[in-house]
């Protein structure tokens, strides 16, 4: 259970990495990503980022790539916040992949009705 605190400082760093990634995205046509949910740690050290990113047959070369510029990403977050928070919190990427899943399983029932 997220405090108060917690879930607006989830928002502020969704939506600051969020248009972070769309102007770094703009010189690769054909290429989304987008900041599906954030979760801080209650002692908003640490960040979670899950990331969904289309299309999913880059994903794990694009994640590999943000997860060696995150020192790149945390100080550009740094910049964007750093009036509203006292400390950027550490972050740590991963791969959000609940829309392949869905994907999967309207597949699989698409396929039963047939």
């Amino acid at each position: 259970m997220d405090t108060t605190r917690q879930q607006k400082i989830n928002r502020l760093i969704q939506k600051e990495l969020s248009e972070i990634f769309r102007k770094q995205t703009q010189q690769m046509r054909g290429v989304l990503v987008s900041v599906s949910t954030v979760r801080v740690s209650p002692d908003l050290g640490l960040a979670k980022v899950y990331l969904s990113i289309f299309p999913s047959g880059q994903a794990k070369d694009l994640l590999a790539n943000i997860k060696t510029n995150v020192k790149a990403l945390r100080f550009d977050l740094g910049q964007k916040v750093g009036k509203q928070l006292r400390v950027i919190p550490e972050l740590s990427f991963y791969l959000d992949d609940s829309l392949d899943y869905l994907e999967n399983i309207d597949k699989l029932l698409n396929s039963d009705n047939k």
